[in-house]
């Protein structure tokens, strides 16, 4: 697989996710029965397989490193508070005002994650 396929994979992967992961806070803040489905407790841990793993070959091909690369540093920060953020939303948050906090919390960081992508800059404009 050649690098600009792996990149338009990785990105795709990365809209599906967050597509994902608003619909599934939007049942949640619903108390939707559809949050129950198989398919949506099992499709988003592939996708973000898939997510993961492009994203560690591109930065293999590229030879850009977290650490070297202050917008990578960045990304992989604003992953983990994203990642903590959205299990505080859809599984760990007490209340409904807390988990609807996180989600809109973590929709702020997905969105930052996608910025720093897309400038290369970990302040985006």
């Amino acid at each position: 697989m050649e690098y600009l396929s792996l990149k338009h994979f990785h990105m795709t992967c990365a809209g599906l996710s967050g597509f994902l992961f608003a619909l599934r806070g939007i049942w949640m803040l619903r108390a939707s029965p559809l949050l129950r489905q198989r398919w949506v407790r099992i499709a988003p841990h592939v996708i973000d397989t898939l997510l993961l793993a492009s994203a560690i070959g591109l930065s293999a091909w590229s030879g850009m490193r977290p650490g070297q690369q202050p917008w990578l540093t960045a990304k992989v920060v604003a992953l983990v508070a994203y990642i903590a953020l959205g299990t505080i939303a859809l599984k760990r948050g007490r209340t409904r005002g807390q988990r609807a906090a996180a989600f809109c919390a973590a929709l702020a960081v997905f969105a930052y994650i996608v910025a720093v992508a897309v400038t290369r800059n970990p302040l985006p404009s």
